[in-house]
Parts: structure tokens; C-alpha cells; sequence
């Protein structure tokens, strides 16, 4: 019995056994095949349970009330059982004075450790709600010395707005006493304790609520006819954690209204947690869309070290990544040292160049690092505020102004209640509730002291004057009772509807219409109730030295069901729609979250140099697509004069026409900016590819479009096409005017020397020489493909053919004047055509077999030149073009050998010199076009093979008749019979 002395310990120790006295003697008279599964109770059991290898099994629907009250039943009939009233009311003293064992425990003080509890806030009610707030967001501790008792940490920084919370609470439970229609006859009282953000004040609080009493007895209620629904709290995630892991082994309703770490959404280990702000995995999404929309993708991140700063940070980065920004650096406010770390964290974001950094924080713990910031004159950061101090009202935050003016960030909805304002006003340290917090509130609002109370207030000390209860809130304004604009306050308001609304739908159960078409009684119904209350008691019987007791509609019989599914409470509160003074439904989904809004605020200075936020924008997951994230620049204030929005990135955006060239071994937003490549383009900025433009487009100068290449022939439009074609024409005219000038003389010597005929056809083909070139200017049309390259051989063929037939019959004319010699018959003019014929038959069999296998066509030629297509012809066969080509070289390499070897013949007016020279320049000339034409491009190569046109037709109209022509215009004397006979008689001689 430990602490208990003898006569204390005597009563306690005559039940324990008459409890296992009266169980061993039921167990004996129940059925030997009445046999249960061993599974541990939820409480009321001495010792642990058997291991269920000693225990025989049974099937698990042998497990249910029903099962055990039929085979009691069955017993009776059949006599193996007494069931008689003696043997119930010994179960019935037994289980009650079971109960009392640890009440009896609990009322001794030795037996109970040595804990102060803590001092609250109640108002009675016939049904109650629970409450933990931080009224005190910092705490002090005090030195250990081991050598006294420990003295509890003082709670410093008095929060206005949390104080505010408790009275948003306190007005809706009056709004839902005062609606006779909600719940008749029914009254909602509330027992609330400050929490001091310490986790085993939460502890203490929610054990203390748990009771119902200042003490702390766990697993038992001492209000017992006074049901505990739920409990409104905590707002720190970490501290919300430890209190549903507590709440959640009896399913009680936890609704929190500022907790939004994600883990809170795992149904499995919070099975009865809901809360009214949305969770962070939706805000971790905003910010990164946030982030983005500024196109700052080179951030920092800086997080508090508990569940929802580190949590968040992890949700954030996830989706930064995501959205293809980086994350520059990312550290942890240490909240287990006084300064925070912050002397190192500054350093970090000085040496930083990312200018936007997310902070995910409370504001307490945020101070610190401000602090440092403004004392090393880091100014040049623009935040990214989470929506627990995006809406700040802590004091110590507007000496931060030159820090925080242009905080963008998000925040909870907003909304008003009305005639709240009004309420909070008319609050009054006359009014009869013990409430302590409002004297420190009061004394701080207002500078004074309250002369009957010592060290109330933090800052007593500093007050110079003596509260009198004559202040009026309405002539102060703060955060306490400033309703204009309420966000947590409201999430706490709508949390203390949404139990009054899941209370109503219990209370309105009827018959046939509730869980499992059965109602809970709301007077006594239990938070893991699923049946309504009944009087059967039953006794179920393990083993000889265990008892386990269950009371049918209290709890299931099967522990290891999921109480959530079916409790009764939870159902309702699953199943709440409550609509909101601002006009949104309120509801919960699968994991307790509520819908997600936000508020995009923005920090601005006021006229009045006041730093406050302004609404700039909304995020709401449930509005139509393209209209989830809005934001409205134009509202939006930055830090400068320019107000331009910061710049937050790794490195300077590249420029359309760049593409970004990622570093190794760095992030992806830290690149190099490097010239799209030849051919290719990237219209916006930080490409991460250039694309290739069409093929008949090409990049401009810039290289950020595509624009249409310019189509380059050799046309009559331009300087070269129009000079060439107007050579060609007027060299036409030249041949033309030298034929007349033939004709006129042709009854001189010196024309019928030249032979007449010849010379003729031959000037006609030097005039179609002039003309060839026309065919390769102006628009390749298939046609002229097709045409022009036979059209230049046949004609320049027959061209050297007539030269090549003068040279052989000057040759042959020679020789036919021997005696004797037969030749004479080859001098004829038929010969001379022959020949012709003959040369240029060949000639026209070569391109007719190059026409008929691999005719010549268009094409575009887009590689020769960037940005420029080339439409040329397509020779088809460059081996068929080169046969034709050679073919004409060999006949006027065949006319300078003959011609060279008969220049020294002994003719009264011989042309062989003549021909000789023409067929030397010629050959050079076309020698010459082999390697122009093999170097040129385009439109060029068709110049040069022009050019050597014209060039060697000129070579051949010089040289052949500019001698005669000369003769005939300005020596006539020369073209007579006596001048010839003089000159060959000197011939003669000199032979």
C-alpha cells in the first residue's frame, strides 16, 4: 500500500479482496464452455492480461456482448448456472467498489505526486468544452541547484490576441446558449488554461480538463454527470501533437484552431483531431506558386525546430523543386537557445545571394534573428512569411519596419463577428469570473497597477499609476479589441460552432435516423459512445486473479475496431456543415482539414508610419481553374524608391536568344547564359532549349524568331542577272553585224579565202553563243533545267565543230594543190558539213542519254548558305554535265592542234594562226571555270559558267574575224587580186 498506513490501507485491502472473491465464486458457477478471447480492457483490470498462448480461443464473434448475454441466458435455462439476484448485486458491489479503489488512492496526498495545478478559467455548463491557449508566448527558466524544489518557469510576453481568443470562445458559446433552438435546456460551459507554450502545461491543462477538476486522476472523470465533448487547441503544432496523442486514446474531439503541420492529417495516429485552418501542405503549394509568380527562383528557407517549422520546410522545398525554383540555403531557428542561433543564421543570409528568404515561424521566435539582422545591417532581404506571424501584432515587430516593409505572405482567411467588437469593450475586471489574465491585461493596456494585487502584470514594475476600474476599453485600440479583421480569433469562433452544431445534430438524433439507426442520450453520452446507454452490466470472467468488467453501449467489446468509424460524436462532427457569417461553408474532410483559403498580405507603411498588412491577393483551392492563385499587383508595396519588384535569383535571366547551361555540381537555377546555336532560336526568357526553325526560315540577329530565308537565283531583277543578260544581248548583235558585213563582202578575196559558207554558219553559232547565257538567268523553272546545260553544249559544239571543219579543210586545201594527190575530193563544202554533223552528233547523243537517265531539275539548296535558300538547278548527273563538258574541250583541244600545226602553210591569207589563238584563250578560259566553278556557291557558280560563255565566244569572234573585218572596213587595198598575187609570188619565192 506504499504511503498508506495500516487502518487507511485495512478498508482498501478488504475490498480488493472481496472483488476477487466475488469474481472467482461467479467464475465458478458460469458455464465451463463459456470461454473468451483475452484481449486487455480499456481499463479496470489489476493486473496485465494473460498471453493469449494460455488462454483458450474462440472465434471472434464469440467476442460481442450479445454472444455473452445468450450463453448466460442459455446457462440459466439449462440450470448450469445460478442466476440469481444475489450473485448480481454482489457484480454490481463489486465493479462499484472496484471504482472506487483509485478515487480512495487519488484523495491521499501521499499517494500523488507533488505537482501545483494549474490555476484556469471555468464557467459551468451541462455540457463542457475544453480549452488550451497561449496567453504567454515566452517563458523563463529558472537555474537548478538541486538542492530545493525546482521552481516552475515564469511565462512572460502577455499575447493580446490570444488573450482575445479566449473571448471569441466565450462570445459563441453565449451565441449558442442564448439560441433556445440549437440546444434546449442545454447549457455549453468551458474550462480553459494558458499553456505558456510549455509542452507539460499542455500536459497538465488537458489531463485537468480530462478530470473535470483542479486535480489531475487519469483515466477518470469526477464530473461524471457533466460530459467533456471536445477541446479547443493548441496553436502550436508540436504542442497540438502531445495533446491528440492523449485525446485520441479516449476519442475525444480535438478542433485546433491555429495547428497546421500535416502529420496532423494522419487519421490513423489522430483519429479524432479536426481543426479549422488548412494545412500546411496547401500553404507549402501557395508559397511556391507565390515564389514563382515573382520569379524568385533562388531562395532561402528558414524554419523554426519543431513539428511545424521543420515539416513545413520539408512540404516547401518539395514543392519549390517542384516548381523549378532552388533553394539557396535552408537552416533552423534553434528555439532551446536564447538568442535562437540567429548570430549564425544572419551570417548565412549575408553571405547569401538569394534576397527572398520563406520563413516558417512563429513571431516570438522570430524576433531574435530580426534583431541580429538590424544590428548587422542586413536590410536588403525581401520575406516570404507563412501564415503564423504573416499577421503579426507582437510589439517588438514595428522596431522591424526597415526589415519587414514589402512582406508578401500568406495568411488565414478573414472575416468579421458581428457585435463582437462591442463585447469585447464592455469587458470589465468587475466582472465576476476568476479570471487572473484579465488583471495583467488590464494593467497592461492601460500602464497601471491594481493596488490590492502584487506582481500581476510583467511590467508592474514599470507601471506609475493605480488601476481604479474607471478605463474604458473603447477609448484604447489594440489587437485585443480590434474585431475589424479576425483570423485566428474567427478560426476559434467557427471551432466553437462546429462542436455546437455536432452537438445539435446528436441532440436531434432520433430513432432510426442515427449511426447504426440507434441515438446516444446527450445527457450521458460517452465521446467513443456508439450505442445508447443501458443498465446490462455484464461480468466477464479471464482468469482467476484477473477482472475486466464492460458495460454494454459504453464500449465495444472489440478493442481492436476503429473506435473513429462508429463513435458517436466524431460521426457528427465527420458530417458538419456549418455556414459562416462571411458567407463559406465550413466542413471537414477525411483527414479533419477544412477547406483551403488564404489571404495574400503584403507589409506596408502607412501615412502615419504605422507598419500593417494589406490584403493583395487570395489562394483558394476550391475556386474555378484560373482563379485559385489572384493577386493584384498594383496594391502590392516593395522596399525603394522604384518600387520594382526584387530581384531573387542565382543568376541574371537569360535573354531570348540564350539558353541556359546548367553548372555541375550546382543547382539547377545557377547556369550560364550561352548564344543559341546556328540555325536555332528560343523566343523567352531562361530557356533551357533553343528550337530549330523551319527549313525555309531562319533565325534573325537577335536569334529570337524565325524569320522567312531569303531565296537567292541568278535573276534579271538584280545588278549581276541584268549586266550579264545585257553583255549577252549586245554581244548577240556583234556576230549579227559581222554576218552583214560578210555578205556585203563576200565577192572579196579575203571572204572567199576564209571560206564563205563556213564562216557564215559560224557566225550565226557565235550569235546563239551570246544568247546561251540567257538560259541560266532568271527563276529556275523545271524547264529551263531541263534545257539549259544541252542547250549551251549542242550550240557551243556546233560552234567549235564550224571551227574545227575550217581548220581541217585549210589543212586539206593545202594538201589537195600537190600533184597527184587525192584529197581534192574532200574539199568539197559536204565534207566540211560532214564533219559538222558528225562532231555534233555525238554531242546530242551524250545529253540525249543524260536527259533520258538523269534529266536535270530544280531544287532548293539550304546548306550552302545560313539563311539563305539557293534555288538552283540540280545537274541530275554531274558526271553526264562533266562528259558534255570534256567532249567540247576535246574538240577545241582537237581544233588548236590542227590549227597550231598548219599555221606555217604557205596559203595567200591563212587562218590557222588565226584559229590557233582562238582556241588557246578558249581552252584557257574553260580550263579556268573548272576550279571557279567548284568554289563558288549559288547563284555565283552559274555567273562564272556565264562568264566563260561570254568570254570564250568573244575569244572566238576577236581572234577569227576582228583581222578580216579590219581588212575589209579600213585596208581595202589589201582585199584585192593584185595585192594577193604580189604576196603569194613573195610566198613563193621564199619557199
Amino acid at each position: 500500500m506504499g504511503a498508506l498506513s495500516y487502518p487507511q490501507a485495512l478498508p482498501i485491502m478488504i475490498l480488493h479482496t472481496y472483488v476477487l472473491a466475488q469474481a472467482e465464486d461467479i467464475q465458478q458457477n458460469l458455464d465451463s464452455e463459456l470461454k473468451v478471447a483475452s484481449h486487455p480492457r480499456y481499463f479496470g483490470t489489476f493486473k496485465a492480461p494473460v498471453p493469449n498462448a494460455e488462454l483458450p480461443t474462440l472465434e471472434k464473434t464469440s467476442n460481442t456482448p450479445e454472444n455473452h448475454k445468450q450463453k448466460l441466458r442459455e446457462s440459466c435455462v439449462h440450470g448450469t448456472t445460478q442466476c440469481n439476484m444475489t450473485n448480481s448485486h454482489a457484480v454490481v458491489g463489486a465493479i462499484i467498489l472496484f471504482q472506487l479503489i483509485p478515487v480512495i488512492y487519488a484523495m491521499d496526498g501521499r499517494c500523488r505526486l507533488d505537482i501545483k495545478e494549474l490555476e484556469g478559467l471555468s464557467q459551468p455548463g451541462d455540457i463542457m468544452i475544453g480549452a488550451v491557449f497561449p496567453f504567454h508566448l515566452d517563458k523563463v527558466y529558472h537555474n537548478i541547484s538541486f538542492t530545493e524544489k525546482p521552481n516552475k518557469a515564469t511565462c512572460t510576453m502577455f499575447h493580446f490576441e490570444s488573450y482575445q481568443h479566449l473571448y471569441a470562445l466565450i462570445f459563441a458559446l453565449g451565441e449558442i446558449n442564448k439560441e433556445i433552438t440549437v440546444l434546449p435546456n442545454i447549457s455549453i460551459g468551458f474550462q480553459t488554461y494558458d499553456s505558456c507554450t510549455l509542452l507539460h502545461q499542455d500536459l497538465q491543462g488537458t489531463l485537468q480538463i480530462l478530470t473535470g477538476s483542479g486535480g489531475v486522476i487519469p483515466n477518470y472523470r469526477c464530473l461524471s454527470d457533466v460530459p467533456l465533448s471536445s477541446l479547443i487547441g493548441h496553436s502550436i503544432s508540436t504542442n497540438s501533437i502531445l495533446i491528440a496523442h492523449i485525446l485520441g486514446l479516449y476519442r475525444y474531439t480535438q478542433i485546433s484552431h491555429f495547428s497546421t503541420s500535416a502529420l496532423l492529417s494522419d487519421r490513423t495516429k489522430f483519429p479524432s483531431f479536426f481543426r479549422t485552418v488548412p494545412s500546411d501542405i496547401y500553404q507549402s503549394q501557395g508559397l511556391a506558386q507565390l515564389t514563382i509568380h515573382f520569379n524568385w527562383t533562388w531562395v532561402g528557407l528558414l524554419a523554426v525546430d519543431n513539428d511545424y517549422g521543420q515539416q513545413g520546410m520539408q512540404l516547401i522545398k518539395k514543392e519549390l523543386l517542384k516548381a523549378g525554383a532552388c533553394v539557396a540555403f535552408s537552416e533552423t531557428i534553434l528555439r532551446n537557445q536564447a538568442d535562437r542561433n540567429a548570430p549564425y543564421i544572419v551570417n548565412v543570409i549575408k553571405k547569401s545571394t538569394a534576397n527572398a528568404i520563406i520563413i516558417i515561424s512563429n513571431d516570438i521566435d522570430l524576433v531574435p534573428v530580426l534583431n541580429e539582422m538590424l544590428m548587422q545591417n542586413v536590410t536588403s532581404k525581401i520575406f516570404i512569411a507563412s501564415e503564423a506571424w504573416s499577421t503579426s501584432t507582437l510589439g517588438p515587430m514595428a522596431r522591424f519596419s526597415q526589415l519587414l516593409l514589402g512582406t508578401v505572405g500568406f495568411a488565414f482567411y478573414s472575416a468579421t463577428i458581428p457585435e463582437f467588437q462591442a463585447f469585447l469593450n464592455k469587458i470589465h475586471p468587475s466582472i465576476p469570473v476568476e479570471d487572473k489574465w484579465m488583471k495583467i491585461f488590464w494593467e497592461q493596456t492601460f500602464g497601471c497597477k491594481f493596488s490590492n494585487v502584487m506582481n500581476t502584470s510583467e511590467s508592474s514594475e514599470a507601471a506609475t499609476k493605480v488601476c481604479t476600474g474607471e478605463e474604458n476599453l473603447e477609448n484604447v485600440q489594440n489587437s485585443f479589441n480590434d474585431a475589424s479583421i479576425l483570423r485566428v480569433t474567427y478560426s476559434v469562433y467557427t471551432a466553437v460552432h462546429a462542436v455546437g452544431k455536432a452537438l445539435e445534430d446528436l441532440n436531434n438524433c432520433r430513432r432510426g435516423t442515427g449511426p447504426q439507426e440507434r441515438c446516444a442520450d446527450i445527457w450521458h453520452f460517452k465521446p467513443w459512445q456508439r450505442l445508447p446507454f443501458s443498465n446490462l452490466l455484464t461480468v466477464l470472467p479471464i482468469s482467476s486473479d484477473i477482472v475486466q468488467y464492460d458495460v454494454t453501449g459504453w464500449f465495444s467489446t472489440e478493442l481492436d475496431m476503429d473506435y473513429s468509424n462508429f463513435s458517436q460524436l466524431l460521426i457528427y462532427m465527420k458530417k458538419v456543415r456549418l455556414r459562416l457569417s462571411n458567407g463559406k461553408e465550413l466542413y471537414f474532410d477525411e483527414h479533419g482539414d477544412p477547406p483551403a483559403i488564404y489571404d495574400i498580405v503584403n507589409w506596408q507603411m502607412t501615412p502615419e508610419g504605422i507598419l500593417k498588412q494589406v490584403k493583395v491577393g487570395s489562394y483558394d483551392t476550391q475556386a474555378p481553374s484560373g482563379e485559385v492563385f489572384i493577386i493584384n499587383s498594383s496594391t502590392l508595396l516593395w522596399p525603394g524608391t522604384d518600387q520594382q519588384v526584387p530581384s531573387s535569383v542565382c543568376n541574371i535571366s537569360c535573354l531570348p536568344g540564350y539558353r541556359k547551361m546548367i553548372l555541375e555540381r550546382e543547382p539547377a537555377c545557377c547556369f550560364h547564359c550561352v548564344p543559341c546555336p546556328l540555325g536555332e532560336v528560343s523566343n523567352h526568357s531562361d530557356s533551357l532549349d533553343c528550337f530549330r526553325c523551319p527549313w525555309n526560315q531562319w533565325p534573325n540577329k537577335e536569334r529570337t524568331r524565325c524569320l522567312q530565308k531569303n531565296i537567292e537565283y541568278l535573276s534579271y531583277e538584280e545588278p549581276l542577272g541584268s549586266t550579264l543578260s545585257s553583255i549577252s544581248v549586245a554581244s548577240s548583235l556583234i556576230p549579227v553585224a559581222l554576218l552583214k558585213l560578210l555578205v556585203h563582202h563576200k565577192a572579196t578575196p579575203i571572204v572567199k579565202a576564209s571560206n564563205y559558207s563556213l564562216s557564215c554558219l559560224l557566225l550565226v553559232c557565235l550569235s546563239l553563243c551570246f544568247l546561251c547565257p540567257l538560259v541560266f538567268i532568271g527563276y529556275p523553272q523545271p524547264l529551263k533545267c531541263l534545257l539549259r546545260q544541252v542547250t549551251f553544249g549542242i550550240v557551243f559544239s556546233l560552234c567549235i565543230a564550224c571551227v574545227l571543219a575550217k581548220t581541217i579543210m585549210v589543212v586539206l586545201a593545202f594538201l589537195a594543190t600537190r600533184p597527184g594527190c587525192t584529197l581534192q575530193k574532200f574539199t568539197s563544202h559536204r565534207f566540211s558539213y560532214t564533219i559538222i554533223c558528225v562532231v555534233l552528233l555525238i554531242q546530242f547523243m551524250i545529253c540525249a542519254i543524260w536527259l533520258s537517265f538523269t534529266p536535270p531539275f530544280p531544287q532548293y539548296n539550304i546548306t550552302t548558305y545560313p539563311g539563305v535558300i539557293i534555288i538552283e538547278c540540280n545537274e541530275g548527273s554531274t558526271f553526264a554535265f562533266w562528259v558534255m563538258l570534256a567532249y567540247l574541250g576535246l574538240l577545241a583541244f582537237s581544233s588548236f592542234i590542227v590549227a597550231f600545226l598548219s599555221r606555217s602553210l604557205p596559203d595567200v591569207f591563212n587562218e590557222a594562226s588565226y584559229i590557233t589563238f582562238s582556241m588557246l584563250t578558249f581552252l584557257s578560259v574553260w580550263i579556268s571555270f573548272i576550279p571557279a566553278s567548284l568554289s563558288a556557291q549559288g547563284k555565283y557558280t552559274v555567273s562564272m559558267e556565264i562568264f566563260a560563255m561570254l568570254f570564250s565566244s568573244w575569244a572566238l569572234v576577236i581572234f577569227m574575224f576582228l583581222p578580216k573585218c579590219f581588212i575589209m572596213l579600213f585596208q581595202p587595198s589589201m582585199n584585192s587580186r593584185n595585192h594577193l598575187r604580189v604576196k603569194g609570188e613573195n610566198q613563193t619565192h621564199i619557199a
